[in-house]
């Protein structure tokens, strides 16, 4: 990846986002969206913590370089009595959310995720592309 003054990396958001908490809401509100991030083989690697969320609840998207990852769940639960009386009724909503810059050149198809056992793992081009430059003839009139 280029460095451009501006825009950042993922590894420049990593460094800052240490002593930093990532947009959250609900009760676990430090131990949401906590971001492990490797580099191996032309890849970055982001493996991100997402206790109490579902697949469904998770929403990926690439904008104008930047990577956002967002969750969202909404909970509520009620016990009646033998009557139907409500003897204890609980909701729960949380939300999180986070932008990585992720440069320019990076498209939807380079990116693949999967979810599992609480943990989102993301993948992504490390590199620039390297386009080659097409031969341009020039007519003869």
């Amino acid at each position: 990846m280029a460095f451009y003054p501006e825009r950042r990396t993922v590894f420049d958001d990593l460094i800052d986002d240490v002593f930093d908490f990532p947009t959250v809401h609900g009760p676990a509100f430090g131990s949401l969206m906590k971001t492990d991030v490797h580099e191996k083989d032309g890849l970055y690697t982001l493996d991100i913590d997402l206790p109490g969320f579902r697949k469904e609840d998770i929403k990926i998207s690439l904008e104008n370089g930047n990577l956002t990852v967002s969750a969202e769940h909404h909970d509520s639960k009620e016990d009646k009595d033998a009557k139907g009386s409500i003897i204890r009724q609980e909701r729960y909503s949380g939300s999180a959310s986070r932008s990585w810059y992720v440069g320019d050149q990076v498209k939807k198809e380079d990116i693949h995720a999967s979810f599992k056992d609480g943990i989102l793992t993301v993948t992504l081009p490390s590199e620039e592309k390297k386009t080659e430059e097409e031969t341009k003839y020039i007519d003869i009139l």
